[in-house]
């Protein structure tokens, strides 16, 4: 039964599409219990899940434990967008709901009274945005998504009493997909639209360290190494060629995602109500660009290799600031078998007025939550609700754009979540 709940977890893992629930495309919601205290759940008791939040602390697994979370992500929003050619006549429109799940399977086993062995496969990034094809925003996206998947095996050690550490391997996973509208009537093309899909699998590292000071009172942190992915997609451009031809053909680009720090602290007020405070560094600066290049070009004229050399690339410079997210959570046990969350997140925005896209719009987030939990000897199930205040976002049109400059506004996530967990 063991093997059948852990390879059901992982294949709903990996094959679960993902929507944007974070600080650029970072995704926190690995858990019902991580949701509902706004993503601090960094030294949850018993909780396997503790592979994703702090794998230092599933030295608090006690024996083995497996556990399956699903959370569904609804993103909802509107624009304002400045037109190249008519200023003084803005187009308004709204994203297309495009609902999304974020998918998390976890297993921890004690080896010994010193070490313990976990794996988790869950979303570190993705995202997803969908805007009208016909509107004017559509030539800098009017799809975008990418489905992203970590798995992390995990080794931990508890020194003493008072340390514990972790180190473990990642095995990351992204497709992306990214669709707009492209006019190459100036330079003997055709006005029609690009498709560009591709995926990469890529390997980082994570470490982490627990320290109890007593019993009220704990501190951890925990790192998580940059991932470079070198992604190669297919390329699909209908009626962008010359005479509106459609042109086929590979395409490439390096994407790095980021590395990050987190730093927790757990104070426990008694034995039914603790707090947990958590900050996390994202470095998004490795964002520094969207490049992509063809191994053809859209357009491509005989005697004219200027025009087919400016068509065989897409070049998007973002230069993304680091950025910080704050959040705390607190845990309140009604009795043995029943508690309640709550928990309140902050995002800064990391993206310049020069950098961001309909990719994502997002600016910054603020995010209220609460949930419930019952447990007996052997098995867990929590819920979760949570709404994302998304913020507004000002940016630039870019080259080729049909809008000067955008604003976004009214925008929130609706956040739902559901945990089981089985002890063996």
């Amino acid at each position: 039964m063991k093997k059948h709940f852990l390879a059901l977890g992982l294949a709903a893992a990996l094959l679960a599409p993902q929507a944007a629930g974070a600080e650029g495309f970072a995704i926190n919601e690995w858990s019902a219990e991580g949701v509902a205290m706004g993503g601090a759940r960094m030294f949850a008791e018993d909780d396997a899940a503790n592979v994703a939040y702090n794998p230092a602390s599933i030295t608090k697994v006690k024996g083995e434990a497996m556990k399956n979370s699903a959370t569904y992500l609804s993103p909802h929003g509107s624009y304002k967008a400045d037109l190249v050619a008519d200023p003084t006549k803005p187009e308004y429109g709204k994203n297309v709901v495009h609902a999304g799940w974020a998918v998390g399977s976890y297993y921890v086993k004690q080896i010994n009274d010193k070490e313990w062995f976990g794996i988790g496969a869950f979303p570190r990034f993705a995202m997803v945005s969908e805007f009208e094809r016909s509107s004017k925003v559509s030539s800098n996206a009017f799809f975008s998504k990418l489905n992203g998947v970590s798995v992390t095996p995990t080794y931990a050690h508890k020194f003493d009493k008072k340390w514990s550490a972790a180190v473990g391997a990642e095995i990351n996973y992204v497709g992306l997909e990214l669709q707009k509208n492209v006019n190459t009537t100036l330079l003997g093309g055709g006005n029609g639209t690009t498709q560009i899909e591709g995926e990469s699998y890529a390997l980082g590292w994570n470490a982490a360290a627990n320290y109890t000071f007593d019993e009220k009172n704990e501190i951890g942190v925990v790192y998580r190494s940059r991932i470079t992915h070198s992604l190669e997609a297919d390329l699909k451009g209908y009626g962008v060629g010359v005479g509106g031809a459609d042109v086929f053909g590979n395409a490439y680009g390096v994407v790095t995602l980021p590395d990050s720090w987190s730093i927790g602290y757990n104070h426990k007020f008694d034995k039914k109500t603790r707090v947990e405070l958590n900050a996390t560094r994202t470095n998004w600066s490795t964002y520094d660009a969207l490049n992509v290049y063809f191994d053809r070009p859209l357009v491509d004229i005989p005697g004219r290799p200027a025009i087919g050399a400016a068509t065989s690339k897409s070049e998007s410079a973002k230069n993304w600031s680091n950025g910080w997210r704050y959040a705390i959570g607190v845990e309140h046990n009604l009795s043995d078998k029943y508690a309640v969350m709550a928990g309140f997140a902050y995002d800064e925005s990391s993206i310049p007025f020069d950098g961001g896209d309909f990719l994502v719009p997002t600016g910054n987030r603020r995010t209220y939550s609460l949930g419930a939990r019952y447990n007996d000897k052997k098995q867990t199930v929590a819920v979760a609700l949570g709404w994302m205040d998304v913020g507004s976002l000002d940016f630039k049109g870019h080259t080729g754009d049909a809008f000067t400059k955008a604003h976004t506004y009214d925008s929130f996530t609706k956040i739902a979540s559901i945990s089981y967990q089985r002890k063996f």
